[in-house]
């Protein structure tokens, strides 16, 4: 079983689609992060009628890492619903995530993202975004 196949099936034991009140859906999405010391974390979608309290499975995954290892630096990065990432943008994070990913560490940058899971195919987040805007800050913060 390669990294990929125990990311995918840790995450999808999270998967089970459920109204947890009359406000609030979640398990419809999951995904998994491995970090930077082979750990991995899942996470899964809380919807709610207040967006404001949404929160997607990959901040949760990416949160759940920090608060539990004090970790920041990602490795590889799938997400899904039903089914695994077969191209065609299906398993991409949000820009608020990769936002997030960018953020929290800068090597995340070149972590793989999973796009199609049969064909082992991955792009990374540097990729996703090619000229991250808070490239300067980290820049200066390494020279102080």
């Amino acid at each position: 079983m390669d990294i990929w196949e125990r990311m995918y099936e840790k995450a999808k034991e999270q998967y089970h689609p459920e109204e947890v009140s009359p406000f609030i859906y979640a398990h419809n999405v999951v995904c998994a992060i491995e970090a930077e010391n082979g750990d991995i974390y899942t996470g899964f979608c809380i919807e709610s009628c207040c967006g404001v309290m949404n929160i997607c499975a990959d901040r949760l995954a990416a949160l759940n890492m920090y608060a539990n290892s004090g970790q920041t630096r990602m490795k590889r990065f799938i997400a899904f619903r039903d089914s695994a990432p077969n191209g065609g943008g299906s398993g991409m994070p949000c820009g608020a995530c990769q936002e997030l990913f960018y953020q929290l560490n800068e090597a995340n940058e070149d972590m793989e993202i999973m796009v199609n899971y049969e064909k082992r195919e991955t792009v990374t987040l540097k990729e996703l975004m090619p000229n991250w805007w808070g490239k300067e800050r980290y820049a200066e913060a390494k020279s102080n």
